[in-house]
């Protein structure tokens, strides 16, 4: 008797096979060292410290690539993006261009939905120094290629900095997705055309909204804003 055809992956099941991933020793001693000695100011918090999967509208045609989660922001919190200097920069955008339910996010329970938007990262886990390593950044591909794949109505990709860029056409590439040849360079507000069987793909490069960005004024929430109302406007 036939055991018929396996069940299809889901953005729920594959949550689940993120957060009990394994496959990098060095990313998860990390993480649950943060979460044990913590930081000051979030004595109080119980640390995530785990791999952090993706979230999102599983309709959503808009998908954002950062790097990795933050040591005291998504490894603290357990949501991408959420509770530190970085995702307070991204939400407030996400917000005023109308992707986000509210222009804060500071835990995964804190109420934010996300519409037609779904975050996701190149590593999943924290990395020391915010520095993962080239094959710790390749174990975590077929993550993102699987979210490209469940994700079927994305038409936009907006990378948040060189490594997310380099990752997501690598990503594209293993999902089928043709990478012109040679591929791009990261450049903030470059704009790049995929195909993708009777699909194009527009990818849209930013500089990360981190701290040391923001803070120098490298990215403005001006910079950021653009780049988001692009993307919708690419929609249109």
């Amino acid at each position: 008797m036939s055991a018929g055809p396996a069940p299809r992956q889901t953005l729920q099941g594959l949550a689940a096979t993120v957060i009990a991933c394994r496959k990098c020793p060095r990313l998860i001693a990390h993480c649950r060292a943060i979460a044990r000695v913590k930081r000051r100011a979030y004595q109080e918090w119980e640390y995530w410290g785990r791999p952090v999967p993706g979230f999102g509208d599983p309709r959503a045609r808009v998908l954002v690539v950062g790097l990795a989660p933050g040591a005291h922001g998504a490894n603290r919190t357990g949501r991408m993006f959420t509770g530190d200097g970085a995702g307070a920069t991204l939400m407030a955008s996400l917000h005023h261009c109308g992707y986000a339910s509210q222009p804060e996010s500071v835990s995964r329970d804190d109420g934010l939905v996300l519409t037609d938007l779904y975050l996701t990262a190149a590593v999943r886990c924290a990395p020391p120094d915010n520095r993962p390593l080239p094959a710790e950044v390749a174990r975590c591909r077929p993550y993102l290629v699987a979210e490209l794949t469940l994700l079927p109505r994305v038409r936009v990709v907006i990378a948040l900095g060189r490594l997310a860029h380099e990752a997501f056409l690598r990503a594209a590439e293993e999902a089928g997705v043709i990478v012109p040849r040679p591929k791009a360079g990261f450049a903030h507000g470059a704009q790049i055309r995929l195909r993708w069987g009777a699909r194009t793909l527009l990818l849209i490069d930013t500089y990360h909204p981190s701290r040391q960005n923001t803070q120098t004024g490298r990215l403005t929430p001006a910079m950021l804003d653009a780049v988001f109302r692009r993307a919708r406007e690419a929609l249109l």
